[in-house]
């Protein structure tokens, strides 16, 4: 069951979109639930390239953005086809975990290290994703059930950088690389990644909080 604090994230509206998912899974059936994750893994790294390289190849935006929201399907299909073939396993939800982290990684490291971005910026981004991710999974360690509480979930980061370089695109197919902010020269990327490094910092520490309260 889970506890804390209650949040707006997409990764609680899963159940919503079974009627899509569900008939995607079972197409893939052939295919092991491991093996669904590491192209989940795989097309996260992908994209994280593309996302790194589309600073110098504008064209690259697009393509990226569909590379990032065909990962999070495939990643969002790994436990569906484990239930239908009847291969739920401790170690494979480990390795789901594990490859997670690494396609957030990917996919948000490769706009963090980027033109795009600024360094700190794109810093304080992966800090406060990997700790979202980590009070998550340490509510769940504690026996306080998977915690899904927050502003800012998984599935959310995966539609927002889904988001981000579609509206980059236009922007620069209208002529504008960025946006004067007060002086300081935006760009649609580095304004997703600040919205990453300040709400999922905030979602790490309401987590945190949620897990504190659990203890009463």
């Amino acid at each position: 069951m889970e506890r804390g604090v209650d949040g707006v994230v997409l990764d609680k509206k899963r159940s919503e979109v079974d009627f899509i998912l569900d008939p995607v899974a079972r197409r893939l059936m052939f295919l092991t639930p491991n093996c669904v994750s590491l192209v989940a893994l795989v097309l996260a790294f992908l994209s994280g390239v593309m996302l790194y390289l589309s600073y110098d190849l504008y064209w690259l935006l697009l393509p990226a953005a569909g590379v990032v929201l065909v990962s999070g399907l495939f990643d969002a299909l790994d436990g569906k086809v484990a239930r239908m073939r009847g291969e739920e396993s401790t170690r494979g939800d480990f390795l789901d975990h594990v490859f997670d982290q690494y396609a957030d990684m990917f996919m948000i490291g490769g706009v963090a290290v980027s033109g795009w971005c600024n360094p700190y910026v794109g810093m304080m981004a992966l800090i406060g994703v990997l700790l979202t991710s980590y009070m998550g999974t340490q509510a769940q360690a504690i026996g306080a059930g998977r915690l899904y509480a927050g502003l800012l979930g998984r599935a959310d980061r995966v539609v927002l950088l889904t988001l981000a370089p579609i509206h980059q695109a236009i922007l620069m197919m209208i002529g504008y690389g960025t946006l004067d902010v007060f002086g300081y020269p935006l760009s649609v990327m580095e304004a997703f990644m600040w919205w990453f490094a300040v709400i999922a910092n905030l979602t790490a520490v309401q987590r945190a909080w949620g897990i504190w309260r659990s203890f009463d």
